[in-house]
């Protein structure tokens, strides 16, 4: 067996969770899946996952294993797509998800180029903050920002993007700067309702990590809510660079504590599955991902 067919065996296990819906997955056996992945971790010489009768987790090995597969297998996706845009075989309708902010600033100005490169596709874009089901919703893709994108879907990261703690030099000038994540807890918050911690916000520092549980003053689902209240001096945020980056350079925003640096996140194109995956979600994927990684600089 290839080296390529055997990271894709172990990238299917991995997403499908066990090696019986991984077998379904990719229409083979059970045990040809399960030997594809001994023989990879023989030829590796490292384990790669543990395996109980109970559930399947990877090792720390496995896991940096699987980042570097995913990469792999999605330049593979990338270099059939520039294929698949050659052909001018994309065609049809494109219904597409991705969140509110992100779709408005940073892809609305990608939609007229990308019809433009591929006439034959129509697109049909929705964007939603909160994190839809691909295959009951009848989505092709959606964009999704994540530490992690579900291990239920086929990803290809975009870019990258960094959250920013910051406030406006008028609040900071009347409520004193904060030097610590702890002083976090005596000033006014302005909490983003999905952030999975919600109200804890975790800090990588000069001893480590530490968290600090806010106090909201205002708390929405709305990233754009939170920068403008910012922007009106109403308190501290915690929010990503594609959204407050502008902010920053033009100095209507501070960056606080540098020191204590917050999570970065992936921007993933996600779909469904990897088997006979359309000329359309291919070329849109290809598209993104040069567009998008062109950016990423900015961020």
């Amino acid at each position: 067996m290839s080296k390529f067919q055997q990271m894709q065996t172990f990238v299917a296990v991995v997403d499908a969770g066990s090696f019986v819906r991984a077998a379904e997955a990719l229409g083979t056996s059970k045990a040809a899946v399960s030997r594809h992945v001994g023989e990879l971790e023989s030829r590796l010489g490292v384990r790669l996952m543990n395996r109980t009768t109970r559930r399947l987790s990877l090792t720390e090995d496995g896991s940096v294993f699987l980042e570097r597969c995913r990469g792999l297998l999605a330049e593979v996706d990338e270099a059939e797509a520039e294929i698949t845009a050659r052909s001018g075989a994309a065609s049809g309708l494109l219904r597409v998800n991705a969140p509110v902010t992100f779709g408005v600033r940073h892809l609305a100005p990608l939609w007229g180029e990308f019809m433009a490169a591929y006439p034959k596709v129509t697109l049909e874009v929705t964007l939603a903050d909160r994190i839809v089901d691909l295959v009951d919703e009848g989505y092709d893709l959606a964009v999704r920002i994540a530490t992690l994108p579900s291990s239920r879907l086929v990803s290809r990261r975009l870019s990258t993007t960094r959250m920013v703690l910051c406030a406006s030099p008028r609040y900071l000038q009347e409520h004193g700067t904060p030097r610590r994540p702890a002083e976090l807890a005596g000033h006014e918050v302005i909490s983003y309702t999905y952030w999975s911690t919600r109200d804890e916000w975790h800090f990588d520092g000069p001893q480590g990590e530490i968290s600090v549980r806010t106090r909201p003053c205002l708390h929405t689902n709305s990233g754009d809510t939170c920068r403008a209240a910012a922007l009106a001096h109403q308190g501290v945020i915690l929010q990503p660079t594609f959204l407050v980056g502008e902010d920053l350079a033009a100095g209507t925003l501070v960056e606080l504590m540098p020191e204590y640096r917050s999570i970065e996140l992936g921007i993933y194109a996600v779909y469904p599955t990897r088997k006979h995956v359309s000329p359309k979600v291919r070329a849109l994927i290809g598209f993104l991902a040069e567009r998008l990684g062109q950016a990423r600089a900015a961020w």
